[in-house]
Order: C-alpha cells, then structure tokens, then sequence
C-alpha cells in the first residue's frame, strides 16, 4: 500500500514486510524436526499472540488506528470485519453476560474493556486510567489464528496458526483517516481473507489468501512463491514490512533494504519459529468425509490424477527439491511474477480440508475447483466418479 511505501523507504533513508531462524528443527527435506524446548515454544506462543515488535508506532501514529477504535468500533463492527475475541482471557462473569445479552456489542466503550482484557485475537492496546487508547498495535495472530465459536460466531477459544479468513485486512485498514480515497478503495477491493503483501512495494493489487501458520514442521519454502528456504524469511518480512514492527529486513531480489534500531524482530525469531512448527495441521473432524471414496481416491491421487508426482511424502509436497515454473500451475501468474522467485510452490496438503478457497489468489471456492482445473490443464481425463473420490481423499488429509 503506498503509505506503507512511504513509511518503509523513510525508514530506509533515516536508518541508512502468517518464518523465522531455523533453531531447533531440521533444516531441509521430509524429515522430522528435532524437538524444540518446552520453554521454547512457550516464549514462541506468548511472542506469536502478544508482541507488536514495537508496530505501535505505524498503527498508531501513522494510521491513528487508535482513534478510529476509540470513536468508532464495536465489538459488532469487528466481528463484521473478522476481528475474533478470545473467550479464554474473559473472567466467567463477563461470559455469562456476554451469553445473556447483558454486554452492549454495540458500544465502543466495550471495545475497550475486551483490549484492557487482551482478548481482541491480534489487537493489543494501551489503555489509560481515562479508559482512553493511547497505542495500539498488531501481532502476528491477527491473521493467524481464530477461534472456535464455542459462545457464538468471534467468541471463543483460539485456534493458533488456522488463517482467519473471516478477516478483512484491506477493510480494517480503509478505516484510517491517515488515508486518500484512492487508497480506501484500494484496501476495500480486497475482502474477507485476503492481504497483498507485495502492494507497499511495487503498488500493484493483487491480494492473496491468508495461508495457514500450521503444518510447517520439516516443510523447505513455506510460501506461495518460496522466497526464501526456511520460514525464517517470510516471518521477518512480515514483521517488518507489513506489521511495521522495529527490526530489519533485506533482499536484494525486491530491492527491499530496512534497517532500523534496536532490532525488535530478530532476537524473538527462533522462539516464534519453534512455536509455529509445534503447530499441527488440523485433522479433519470426524464424519467430515466419505472414508471408503477417500480410500478410492488415494487410487487417483497416486494413479491417473498424477497428484503424487509434486505431492510426495508426508508432508504431500515437493518444495524441499525445488519450485516449479509458472507453466506448471493452472493460475494466473501475476502474484508470482511480483515475487523473488517468479516460481511456484508445490502446497502442502495436510489440513487442506479447512482453509477454503485455493490457490494463492482463492480462485478456487472448492477442492472440486481445483481438481476440476488440473484435469484440463493437465488433459487427465479423469471421470467424475474419480473426480468426486479424490476430493474425499483431500478431505481427510
């Protein structure tokens, strides 16, 4: 996005953007990743939820988001928006009067009473003695995670490293009064489930869905475009890029060079790494597919669907050999040609049952789609018995 352009390339100039240092696991191929300490992964949780890396500074000072939450936002408008509330960090009390009506939803003064409680999913906010937001930041699990619907659709426990693709970034940002009309129309464009993490760079719309955090263990090349081998790169080029955290980031491909101090992204790198590949993918719940299609579909996967031939091992891809060229996926190629790469990530499968749509820009509403799609670009010729039992062997990965 073009603020952010202007913010990051200041940063550049006055100094001189859900991948983190490979610490603890291993460092390519399908194996199984050394086990990373307890408290390891704990200082990783605590980090992947609450710490802004010191993004106040952009969200409030730059974006007044502070403002806009403080005058305008009720927990309704952020739930309409995707924003999530963690019912785990509410005292039983505020739960039963959530439950019975007895909370206003429509009122910004409970906006501020969930920050104080730090149960807005991603949102963390300084509140003084005059109930008034004087910061407000970001974290990594704003896109990251969501929660279960346990009290009802926003409220309930977290599910870390599950994309929340009820959020709608470009909408949540569009609500700065830092922006143009322009720019507004920009970050609208892009609904519920889609951030480009490339805008504030080179100034072209493309958003992709937000990708799962889970899964990860073992797997090289974590993104849509494998940009960088470990998943070191992308979590440090969010953090610093688009959460606009105090650190630094350079790649040479992008023409990206940031450097600021203190760095508050690096040092927290290997502990958010060890939390996020402790992250299983989901299993999918029970009576969620057809066992004995998915039986027969696994036929297909590995026979005439020729899924296998990129989908290998446990982990269902072959990014620790390498990227494929555009010409191997049935897709636009307009993200990858902004990318460093200009390749193609083979995805993982596990947990695909959960993050609907596919393919990195979700052109694809369903596994359907997607199959549908490789048998013309590929000329696979599959019928639609094998077709409909290939998607239930998707579905139980």
């Amino acid at each position: 996005m073009r603020v952010l352009s202007i913010h990051c390339r200041s940063v550049v100039r006055a100094a001189a953007l859900g991948a983190f240092l490979f610490a603890g696991v291993a460092a390519c191929g399908d194996e199984t990743p050394t086990q990373a300490s307890p408290e390891l992964i704990a200082n990783g949780k605590q980090i992947f939820r609450f710490d802004t890396f010191g993004d106040e500074k952009f969200w409030t000072d730059t974006l007044h988001m502070s403002q806009v939450i403080q005058s305008a936002d009720d927990p309704v408008t952020e739930l309409s928006v995707g924003l999530k509330v963690d019912a785990d960090a509410l005292p039983p009390e505020v739960l039963q009067a959530i439950e019975s009506g007895a909370v206003d939803l429509h009122s910004p003064a409970t906006t501020v009473a969930l920050l104080k409680l730090d149960a807005v999913v991603g949102v963390k906010a300084t509140v003084d003695a005059n109930n008034t937001i004087t910061r407000v930041g970001i974290t990594c699990a704003l896109c990251h995670s969501t929660v279960d619907d346990r009290i009802t659709h926003g409220i309930g426990s977290r599910l870390d490293g599950w994309p929340n693709r009820d959020l709608d970034p470009g909408a949540i940002i569009a609500l700065s009064p830092a922006l143009s009309a322009a720019q507004k129309a920009v970050y609208d464009s892009w609904g519920p489930g889609k951030y480009d993490p490339r805008f504030n760079f080179d100034g072209q719309n493309g958003p992709t869905v937000i990708p799962p955090a889970y899964g990860l263990a073992g797997i090289h090349s974590e993104t849509f475009t494998g940009d960088g081998t470990q998943v070191a790169y992308w979590n440090q080029y969010v953090a610093v890029t688009q959460m606009h955290g105090q650190g630094s980031f350079s790649d040479s491909r992008l023409g990206i060079s940031i450097v600021q101090h203190p760095d508050l992204v690096a040092s927290k790198l290997p502990a958010l790494q060890a939390y996020e590949l402790s992250l299983a993918a989901p299993a999918p719940p029970a009576g969620s597919f057809d066992a004995a299609a998915a039986a027969r579909g696994k036929l297909v996967f590995e026979g005439p669907g020729a899924c296998v031939q990129c989908h290998i091992g446990s982990t269902f891809t072959d990014a620790n050999r390498g990227l494929h060229p555009l010409s191997d996926e049935p897709t636009d190629p307009g993200y990858a040609l902004r990318s460093a790469t200009k390749m193609w990530r083979t995805a993982p499968l596990r947990g695909v049952w959960q993050h609907p749509p596919y393919f990195h820009d979700g052109s694809a509403a369903t596994l359907l789609d997607v199959v549908d799609r490789y048998d013309a670009a590929k000329h696979l010729m599959l019928s639609d018995q094998m077709k409909a039992d290939l998607v239930q062997y998707l579905l139980s990965l």
